[in-house]
Order: structure tokens, then C-alpha cells, then sequence
């Protein structure tokens, strides 16, 4: 899927053998480093032919009025959007006063990397001046996992051939409050047209300048945001390392600093600038404190020396691969993208703390720098099986966001606490309710995630102290929101007017799959309130007496799920999405054109409402989430049903269907689902990774690999395998963390083998035989086979003899596009064209 002889196969690095500016968008994502706070966006040094000159930081973000065109009680009022903070990036190098331009520079040399062994960006180039000089230039990027506020960046120069005065200006700008004078504006794209997946803009000054100074090689900007109120300091500090004669000037002024070395080079002799940056941003905090905490950071930088930031770094790394590395063998193709989509996942989780985590990390602008249910889906997951400390974060803000939840479920008539689906602030920032605040799965997601996070770390503490809080609001809002209806004796729970993960289906009633989420955010909340009286009764009444819980909740929570209605189409053998979904005409994905793709920017949302039509798996989600509460039978009825129906048009819908393709046989399918999660970025399959990495998508490539292939379950806190590896795949390997003690496993075509160390003994079945392994041993179990295999794929010629419950067949069709209007008569429809308007007896159709 990517062109190898640009970017070549190397199982630890991403590697560009040659420039080409065209796709510059996506190569500043795939190329950027970022530490989960903060992210520089992979722009070359030179801070020229850019298409989004990016420095973002998780959180720091302006608002602004959400402007409806017709207002309505409890939409969202306030938008968020992250904003550009100052970019430190730029280190122009000019050799006899002609600068180093890409775009007309004669280069002899090229190659850019992004080492996923030690987290830094490296760039070399031989350049051929104007004036027949050879100059090597190599340039490195790091930002710091270790130090959360730092990064390093440094150019080496070397004339080869001659002496030369060479320059090299270091810079920080002030981007977003407007243009570079070498071009490039803030969100910038080269693509026209409406697109709601980029960020919001603002037009107005955001960054208010504050304190900015120079003091020798130190340069010192800092900001208060206009509207968000929030503040921002950037500190670089300037190290330069050369035998030849040099000096240095300055410059500073409101939106930019300068620190310009001015260098007589002899032939061969090196030139390196070191810059080393701080950033700190606060929601409250004065522009001055943050300098201080910036000056603070440096020197303790500048103390411990730059080499050892680049020792600390790799040795992070190195952990990092230890406890998170998934090895695919005999692949190296595999191997390369793979490893990008972990390291991605470090760089938008490791330092974001007590922040969430954006669904572009901090690697470009796409959707406003937002949190959804991303995280807890599809990243968490990972986080909580590798380095679980990085989930507990997550999952305290979460926890954070709590009194703006119960705000926000007050204003909507219920109990409890509502999540929003797209924040920054905790505040609902989705201006479209009804794909916004209308999925009220969030809250059920949420509580999903903190329950597997418990179940795999054993980490009760955190569920007892603050976990607790978010069970029982969620759980009180499924028992407002939801009511009671008596059918043929047979009391039911329902929950209506509510939108599930497929976005091409809008305020339902009864979707399966918020049903079934809802159910089990119940039966957690009950469970916890109840072992917690048990186990902890200090800890029980601490809750008791923080969240008034009521004696009798828990069980009523228990009564709901267990009369929650979980749709069923006896007609079709399958689970309905929602109770009308089966009503609709199919759309026939196989007959549209390829340029009406995605759906959403080429149709109304009323004409996709219309239609048996997904963005992405919705029951099929389901089905993995709550599989043990499906048959092997169900789940394959309904695979085959909603696959042909789903457009994949959202890059969260591969990554399941290639995990359900695998558990029900379709194993060349799902391998294919596989290679289209695992290159969504690498190459562009969306046509939108220059506005960030697909994160979420990232995190469900290792879910993919894992619970797909490697058929990791752990439903009800039981760790189970049932292993799916592709026919020319000869081993899968990977390592997990439960409750303490790290699992490795390995699966080959005739076995699997569970080797334990640290922690306590783990319990574990595959394919339902039990087994204990212990510390320092390895328990290798025999595989007959890679289960079921079912060739080809689900396609719409199984609706061909379909009958609706009421007797009708299903027909699969897709919306007219035309410029014709349709006049329908009492008979037949007549076609009115432009140039028989005139013409037309106005007779005709009238009484329609």
C-alpha cells in the first residue's frame, strides 16, 4: 500500500528516501514526535512549503460561541478547538547568504527517519549550493518522554568543499495569529470543500502576548489565550558547537524571537546549534510563572548535559518496546507499519497525564483536538495491557470531568452524569446533537473501560476511591433515561431516541448496541456498590456518603439489565440494529461510485437516515464487546448481514470487523480489514492523515492483532484464547500484563505457548481447557487448527429472497444524484429537464 521505493521496509523505522513536497500534509503527520502533552508536527526545519505548521500541546485550547442556525434548549453553547502554540521549529541555514529551499534546492542526498527504537526524528541532506559548494546537513528532533515539558533539536553543518560563510537562524513564531512571511497559514489544506472532521477556525487574535525577553541565547515568549483564558510559556535556550569563528545576534519582539549565528566555516569543519525547548500551559496559572517553571526545566537540561537527554530517551524506549512490542513474523512489512501504530500510540498517551487523549493525539488539528469514546475503546485497551499507570490517567480525567457530566445530564432531564461525546474542557463542544450528545453509549464506554482496566490490574484502589463515582452516575443515568414497558406479560427495559457508534443512523430507539453497553454499565455499578459493602465497608460508606447512594439503587440497576430489551429479528436470523433499521431499503455500497465516497460529503444526512447503510460496525461491535452474551451461531448471522452494509467510512470500523471476520472464519477478510486499519495513515487509504494520526485507529490495530488474531478474550475478568493466525503468517508474539505479572505469548500454527514472569500465578483458558501458569514458567498448549474458515466475503445477493416480518422483500438501491427534478404523476414519473421547463403542461403532476 505504500511506495517502497520512497519509503522502504525497515522493522524500526519509518524511512523517506526522497522529498516530494506534494503530499507534504501527510508526511508532516507520519514524520511528527509528540510525547502525549506535547507534539511537533514532522515540518522540515527550514519552516517553509508546510501545510500546517503544527506545534500543539494536549488541552491548551480556545472556545468560542457555538453559533446554531436555529437555537434550541440544552444544544451546546460553547465550541472549543485546540490552537497552534508557538513553533520553535525553524533553524534556516543559509550558506553564502542563499538559503536552503526544498523546493528549488539541488540535493544530492536525502533521507528523513523516524526511529521508533529511540523517539527522535532524524533528517540527512547533501546540498548542492548555486555556487558549486557541498554542504552535509543533518538535523535530529526529539521530544522527551522523559522530561514532559522538553524537546531537543539540533542541525549540523559541514561544507565539504570550501570555506563559506554559512548562517543558521533559529526562530520561535507566533503561528496562529498569522501567516509566516515564507507562507503557510494555521489549518491550511489544499483540499476545497466542506469537511466537518477539521478543526474549527478562528479568525480573531487568540495568543494575548505577555512576557517576552531575550537574555543572552535564552529567547522567552509567553501568551494568555482571549477567550479560554489559558496560558502559555516557550523558553529555548541555544547551545552552539564549532571551531570556526562566529558570532551571535538577537531579536525579539511580541510573536518572534531570533537567535541568528553567523558563522565563518572553514572546509570540513562542523557547525552544530543545539536548540532545547520548554513549554508549560496552565488554565489558570500567570504567563510569568509559567517562564519560571520554563527556566527551570532548561537549566536542569542544560545541567544533566544534551547527551544524556538522548540516553534517557532511548532507555524509555527500550522499556516501552519491553512491555508493549508485538512481533510479527516473517513480515517485515507488517512489522514496520505495526510498530509505527505503537509508537504512535506513546506519543499521543505516555505524558498526557491527566489529560485525554485527543483522537490525533497531538499530531495535527483534526477534529478540534477533541476527546471522544475513542480512548476508552479502542486506546485504553492497550494502555491497560501494557502500561497500565498510562490507563489510570486516562481514566482520571475521566473522573475529573464528573461535575461537568452532572451538569450536563441535569440539563437533559436526567440523573447521574452525562460524558459529552466531543470535549476539551469537559464542556460538550458537538454542535450536531443529533451525532453528538445523542450517543449516549459515551457513558457506557467509559465505564467499560474502567471496568476492564480494574479487572487486568487488579487495581481496586483506584475503583474504590474514585472508579466508584463514575460506575454509579453513569449507571444512574441508563435508569432515568430508560423506561418500563409491559408486553404479553413480559416487563422490558428500553432505551429511546438515542444514536449508536454507526453515525449514518440517527436518534433510534432500541439500538443493540447502546442496549447491550447500557446493560453492562448496570450490572458493573451493581457489582461494585455490592463487593465494595463486602470487601471494604470503610470504603463503601466513604461512597455512601460522597455520591448518596440509596439502599435499594443497586438493585434496580440489576432490574434494568436484566429486563433490557436486546433487539431480534426472527425473520432474519440476525440482531437489528435499532427497531426500525430493518424497515429501511438497503443502500447497495457495491454500486456507488467511488467519487460519492465517504457518504457524509457527498449526501444530506436525511437522504444516509433513509438507508440500511453504516459508517462503521456497530453491531459487529457489539458482538466483540459483549461477546459472551452472543452465540457462535449469532455472531456470524449478523456478520454477514451488516458487513456488505458498512462503508467503512469512518477508520474506526476496520479494526472490528477484521477481529469478528476472524473469530467467524472470514480469515482472508479479516486479514485484509487488517492491512487497511494498519495503513489508514502510512497510506492516506482516508485521504485525511495530513490532518493527524487516526489514533484510535492505531490503538485497534494492536486490538487486531491481539484479540483478532491472537483471540485474547477477557470477558468477566477470565483471561481466554481462541487463536485465529493467518495461513502465511508463521508466528504472532506479543506481551501482556495481568493483574502484576507479565504474560509472553507466542502462537505458531500448531500451538501456543504462555510464559509467565513476576507476579502472582495467572489462570487462563484456551479454547475452554483450563490452565495455571506461574512465575518463571512456560505452559505451551497444542492448536489442531486456526479455526474456522469461510472463503470470499458477505456481499447483498443474501438480501436477494429476504422477507420483512411484515412479508416484504428487501431491496438494495442507491440515491439518485441527478439535475433533473422528478415530477411524480398519478402513473408514472416524468422527467422535467431545465430546457423543457418552458414547455411543460403545467397540468401535468399539479394534482400531486
Amino acid at each position: 500500500m505504500m511506495n517502497r521505493d520512497r519509503f522502504p521496509v525497515d522493522p524500526w523505522r519509518l524511512v523517506e528516501t526522497a522529498l516530494d513536497l506534494e503530499d507534504a500534509g501527510v508526511t508532516e503527520t507520519l514524520f511528527a514526535v509528540g510525547n502525549g502533552y506535547l507534539g511537533l508536527r514532522g515540518n522540515h526545519p527550514e519552516g517553509r512549503q508546510a501545510q500546517e505548521h503544527g506545534t500543539f500541546i494536549n488541552g491548551f485550547h480556545e472556545t468560542f460561541p457555538i453559533r446554531h442556525a436555529e437555537q434550541a434548549y440544552g444544544f451546546a453553547e460553547v465550541g472549543q478547538t485546540i490552537i497552534n502554540a508557538p513553533d520553535a521549529k525553524v533553524m534556516r541555514v543559509y550558506v553564502d547568504d542563499e538559503p536552503l529551499s526544498l523546493d528549488v534546492a539541488d540535493i544530492r542526498e536525502y533521507e528523513r527517519s523516524l526511529d521508533f527504537r529511540d523517539g527522535v526524528l532524524r533528517r540527512h541532506i547533501l546540498w548542492a549550493t548555486p555556487s558549486g559548494k557541498l554542504v552535509r546537513i543533518d538535523f535530529d528532533r526529539m521530544v522527551s518522554f522523559e522530561e514532559k515539558h522538553l524537546a531537543v533539536l539540533s542541525v549540523e553543518v559541514t561544507v565539504l568543499n570550501s570555506d563559506a560563510p554559512v548562517t543558521v537562524s533559529c526562530q520561535l513564531i507566533n503561528r496562529q495569529d498569522g501567516e509566516d512571511v515564507y507562507g503557510g497559514t494555521p489549518n491550511a489544506t489544499k483540499k476545497a470543500g466542506f469537511d466537518p472532521r477539521k478543526a474549527d477556525r478562528i479568525h480573531e487574535r487568540v495568543l494575548q502576548p505577555q512576557e517576552y525577553w531575550q537574555d543572552g541565547l535564552r529567547s522567552t515568549l509567553s501568551y494568555k489565550v482571549a477567550d479560554s483564558g489559558m496560558t502559555i510559556a516557550v523558553v529555548a535556550d541555544h547551545v552552539i558547537e564549532t571551531d570556526n569563528e562566529f558570532s551571535a545576534r538577537t531579536l525579539i519582539e511580541p510573536d518572534i524571537a531570533k537567535n541568528v549565528f553567523r558563522v565563518q566555516a572553514k572546509a570540513g569543519v562542523p557547525i552544530r546549534v543545539t536548540k532545547l525547548v520548554s513549554y508549560h500551559t496552565s488554565r489558570g496559572v500567570p504567563a510569568r510563572e509559567l517562564v519560571d517553571r520554563c527556566r527551570r526545566t532548561l537549566d536542569r537540561a542544560r545541567s544533566e548535559g544534551v547527551a544524556l537527554q538522548y540516553e534517557r530517551q532511548r532507555a524509555w524506549m527500550d522499556a516501552f518496546w519491553t512491555r508493549s512490542d508485538v512481533r510479527i513474523g516473517g513480515h517485515d512489512d507488517l512489522q514496520q507499519a505495526t510498530r509505527w501504530c505503537l509508537f504512535q500510540l506513546a506519543q499521543a498517551a505516555a505524558r498526557a497525564d491527566s489529560q485525554g487523549v485527543p483522537a490525533k493525539g497531538v499530531s495535527g488539528s483534526g477534529y478540534s483536538g477533541h476527546y471522544f469514546w475513542d480512548t476508552e475503546i479502542y486506546v485504553l485497551p492497550f494502555l491497560a495491557y501494557t502500561t497500565p499507570l498510562w490507563a489510570r490517567n486516562a481514566l482520571r480525567m475521566r473522573y475529573l470531568m464528573l461535575p461537568a457530566s452532572r451538569r450536563r445530564a441535569r440539563q437533559l432531564n436526567e440523573a447521574g452524569a452525562l460524558f459529552p461525546w466531543r470535549t476539551i474542557n469537559g464542556e460538550e463542544a458537538s454542535a450536531y446533537y443529533a451525532a453528538g450528545t445523542a450517543q449516549y453509549h459515551i457513558n457506557a464506554d467509559v465505564s467499560f473501560a474502567l471496568a476492564k482496566y480494574v479487572r487486568s490490574t487488579g487495581d481496586d484502589d483506584f475503583l474504590r476511591r474514585e472508579g466508584v463515582d463514575i460506575a454509579v452516575e453513569t449507571a444512574r443515568l441508563w435508569e432515568t433515561l430508560g423506561f418500563w414497558r409491559e408486553s404479553d406479560g413480559e416487563d422490558t427495559f428500553h432505551i429511546h431516541g438515542v444514536t449508536g457508534p454507526d453515525e449514518y443512523t440517527t436518534v433510534v430507539n432500541d439500538n443493540l448496541f447502546t442496549n447491550v453497553m447500557a446493560r453492562f454499565n448496570l450490572r458493573f455499578a451493581a457489582r461494585t456498590v455490592r463487593e465494595m459493602a463486602e470487601d471494604d465497608p470503610e470504603a463503601y460508606r466513604a461512597a455512601v456518603d460522597r455520591l448518596g447512594i440509596e439502599p435499594g439503587e443497586p438493585e434496580a440497576w440489576d432490574r434494568a439489565a436484566e429486563a433490557m430489551h436486546i433487539p431480534y429479528s426472527p425473520a432474519f436470523g440476525i440482531h437489528p440494529q435499532d427497531h426500525v433499521f430493518l424497515d429501511k431499503e438497503v443502500w447497495d455500497l457495491e454500486k456507488t461510485p467511488a467519487d460519492q465516497r465517504p457518504l457524509l460529503l457527498h449526501f444530506h444526512p436525511l437522504v444516509i437516515y433513509r438507508y440500511q447503510v453504516l459508517k462503521q460496525a456497530d453491531v459487529v461491535l457489539a458482538l466483540f464487546l459483549q461477546g459472551n452474551h452472543f452465540s457462535d451461531e449469532e455472531k456470524l448471522a449478523d456478520f454477514e448481514y451488516y458487513d456488505p452494509l458498512t462503508t467503512g467510512d469512518s477508520t474506526l470500523s476496520a479494526v472490528v470487523q477484521a477481529i469478528l471476520a476472524a473469530e467467524v472464519g472470514y480469515q482472508d477478510l479479516a486479514l485484509d480489514y487488517f492491512r487497511e486499519s494498519l495503513f489508514v495513515d502510512l497510506a492516506d487509504l482516508h485521504h485525511n492523515a495530513s490532518d493527524g494520526v487516526h489514533v484510535a485507529s492505531a490503538g485497534g490495530v494492536w486490538t487486531a492483532l491481539v484479540s483478532g488474531f491472537g483471540g485474547m478474550r477477557d470477558h468477566f475478568g477470565d483471561l481466554s484464547f481462541d487463536p485465529r493466525l493467518p495461513a502465511d503468517w508463521p508466528e504472532l508474539a506479543f506481551v501482556l500484563h495481568w493483574q502484576g505479572t507479565r504474560l509472553g505469548i507466542t502462537i505458531t500454527r500448531d500451538e501456543i505457548r504462555v510464559a509467565a514472569s513476576g507476579g502472582a500465578p495467572v489462570g487462563f483458558s484456551v479454547r475452554g481447557a483450563a490452565f495455571v501458569v506461574g512465575d518463571g514458567e512456560e505452559v505451551v498448549v497444542p492448536l489442531a487448527d486456526q479455526g474456522p474458515v469461510i472463503p470470499g466475503k458477505p456481499s447483498l445477493k443474501q438480501f436477494a429472497d429476504m422477507r420483512r416480518e411484515d412479508g416484504t422483500f428487501l431491496s438494495a438501491s442507491v440515491p439518485t444524484v441527478t439535475s433533473t427534478i422528478p415530477v411524480i404523476t398519478a402513473s408514472v414519473p416524468i422527467i422535467v429537464t431545465e430546457s423543457s421547463l418552458e414547455t411543460a403542461d403545467p397540468k401535468v403532476g399539479a394534482d400531486s
